[in-house]
């Protein structure tokens, strides 16, 4: 009841190949690399937050000029 042993994996990995089929097993298997890719991705550009604070710097007055829309009615707009 100690550790398993090699054979034990590769018999394990063959019945998951049976199961499965080798294909589905591949198919898989690059999802999963792909995730882990792009995890990674995101990762390298959460640690340049220098940059994004330079994207958002407000101008050197200190104020932003924007054009503001309403998305709700007023109240008096249902007369």
């Amino acid at each position: 009841m100690g550790s398993l042993s090699i054979w034990h994996w590769l018999i394990v990995l063959l019945i998951v190949a049976l199961v499965f089929g080798t294909k589905k097993l591949r198919n898989i298997g690059g999802d999963l690399g792909g995730a882990v890719k792009g995890f990674k991705e995101g990762m390298r550009e959460s640690e340049t937050p220098a940059a994004d604070a330079q994207k958002r710097e407000l101008p050197p007055n200190g104020t932003v000029d924007v054009e503001a829309k309403d998305k709700t009615p007023r109240s008096n707009d249902y007369r």
